[in-house]
């Protein structure tokens, strides 16, 4: 995000009246108590943002509004009158929506059977009017200025135009409280624009909107009201207007952190990346990754940057050996891995953190010990046994590393909350013992603590002589946390910069650098 951050969304000042207010709300698990005696006001026609580490509670308390789990303790009231919600579908009928973080979708189904899966068009109550599906989800893609054909699979959609997805349900519904976790997370800077314009347009009809995020200079753009959560209990609640990052940032965490500008790796180490010609066609004869060349030393962490459609994943997916069909070559502490199969490339030294953790990176019915674990059990080998003792200590080592916030390592993955899961997922390729280490936008969904924990791991493992690459389209966390700087735009290496030598100016500028390249893409081109 740019400059821009500094305007606010228009619409209605605050209204004061209070729409829905937990009281002495209290949600315990097995060894956790999530929640502990909150209160929590949400205005009608305001943004009411809601900010926490990861496992403060934010997800349990949205969970309780909208119906999913019901509190331990404590009470709801809906305009003064108290109200109970004993499922999703209870939520709905008193008008409370919630676009989830982790993606509640049906992959195999169509976008329109996904938006009105709950409340199907029917003809008569009983054969359902595909055409009224197909129209109203085509209006809803308009709305969010989005082109997608309402019957092309979920499945086959990029994370962000699943996140699209996912919004366009909530607002299907005719909703008087919308929930909103970390919508932006995987929108580019031009869909977030779109999004902030639908937010308008909700208070401006005098919806409530709950905005969870973890990225800070958004909440302080688009909220009205604030309220902070940390350790499960409520730390404070304030009007956005008086109060600014630093502020958040020290109710959040209890200090603040400050951003570690690390030194320069030592020049002259070899290369333990190598990737030349890199091509990837899509349908159409599109080139998802066009000719990119790259080379990553040992002890260099390499941010890739660009917007979503940049290649980023796709570049990532060509160097781990999920996309065989493409060409070019890799080479990896100087063996070629080009024809490699995805096993030998892991044992080669190759470890990738995917983007969507819940579909590609976790196993959900598993614990999180076996989640840590399951890359590495070639290493735990004993005869024909895995051997237990050594992977509780090789897992508990891991979970006091990362910080993961978890009752016991055999706990349910599902339990963790979002960015806890995530640190999960970077565990489990980082005891692969890898040499080159990919992250495809790892903080997508950490906060801001968690976000420093990634970063100093990834230093530690640089330091060690690891290279690291990792895709982000944040401005701020590749200039805090990179030693150099590739940008991707179309598919193309479009800049190579030294963290010194960058600005966010120059980077945005690369970023769409060969997006215009015709009347029909300029039209698609996001505003600077």
């Amino acid at each position: 995000m740019t400059a821009e951050l500094s305007s606010r969304v228009s619409g209605p000042s605050a209204g004061e009246e209070v729409l829905l207010r937990a009281e002495q709300i209290s949600k315990s698990f097995p060894g956790t108590l999530a929640l502990d005696k909150v209160d929590y006001q949400v205005r009608r026609a305001a943004v009411n943002v809601l900010v926490g580490e990861n496992g403060a509670g934010k997800s349990t308390l949205m969970k309780i509004l909208a119906g999913v789990e019901q509190p331990t303790a404590g009470r709801l009231l809906m305009e003064g009158h108290p109200v109970s919600f004993r499922t999703v579908h209870d939520a709905a009928v008193h008008g409370i929506g919630i676009v989830f973080q982790e993606m509640n979708l049906c992959p195999n189904l169509s976008i329109a059977d996904n938006i009105f899966l709950t409340h199907p068009f029917t003809r008569a109550g009983v054969h359902l009017d595909r055409k009224r599906q197909h129209a109203g989800a085509s209006e809803l893609m308009r709305r969010l200025e989005h082109n997608l054909d309402p019957e092309t699979p979920v499945g086959a959609l990029r994370i962000g135009e699943q996140q699209v997805v996912e919004i366009a349900k909530a607002l299907s519904r005719d909703v008087r409280v919308l929930i909103m976790d970390e919508p932006t997370s995987a929108l580019s800077a031009a869909e977030v624009e779109v999004l902030f314009r639908v937010i308008g347009e909700l208070k401006r009809h005098g919806v409530a909107i709950i905005y969870i995020s973890h990225r800070l200079e958004e909440v302080v753009r688009i909220g009205d009201h604030i309220a902070v959560l940390r350790d499960g209990c409520m730390q404070a609640q304030a009007p956005m207007s008086q109060v600014d990052v630093s502020w958040i940032i020290e109710r959040m965490v209890g200090r603040r952190p400050l951003a570690e500008r690390r030194p320069a790796p030592v020049e002259g180490r070899e290369d333990v990346l190598r990737v030349e010609g890199a091509t990837l066609v899509g349908e159409g004869g599109k080139r998802l990754v066009d000719g990119v060349d790259l080379r990553i030393a040992a002890g260099e962490v390499v941010a890739l940057y660009g917007l979503m459609g940049a290649g980023r994943s796709e570049l990532f997916e060509f160097i781990f050996g999920l996309r065989p069909e493409g060409r070019g070559r890799v080479w990896v502490g100087g063996r070629e891995i080009t024809r490699l199969s995805l096993a030998d490339r892991i044992r080669a030294g190759v470890s990738l953190v995917p983007e969507d953790r819940q579909r590609d990176g976790l196993i959900q019915n598993l614990s999180v010990a076996r989640n840590l674990s399951i890359a590495s059990l070639y290493q735990l080998r004993r005869w024909l046994r895995v051997d237990r003792e050594r992977e509780a200590a090789m897992v508990g080592g891991m979970i006091e590393k990362l910080r993961i916030k978890v009752a016991s390592p055999d706990a349910s993955i599902t339990s963790l909350s979002g960015g806890n899961q995530q640190k999960v997922v970077i565990g489990k390729n980082l005891l692969t013992a890898p040499k080159l280490l990919l992250l495809d936008d790892p903080t997508r969904g950490i906060d801001i603590g968690a976000k420093a924990e990634v970063f100093k791991t990834m230093r530690q493992l640089a330091d060690g002589g690891l290279a690291v690459l990792f895709a982000s389209s944040d401005l701020k966390e590749v200039l805090t946390a990179a030693d150099r700087i590739v940008v991707l735009s179309q598919g193309k290496v479009a800049g190579d910069l030294m963290r010194d030598d960058a600005s966010e100016e120059q980077l945005v500028s690369a970023s769409t650098r060969f997006i215009a390249t015709s009347p029909a893409a300029a039209r698609h081109a996001p505003e600077l």
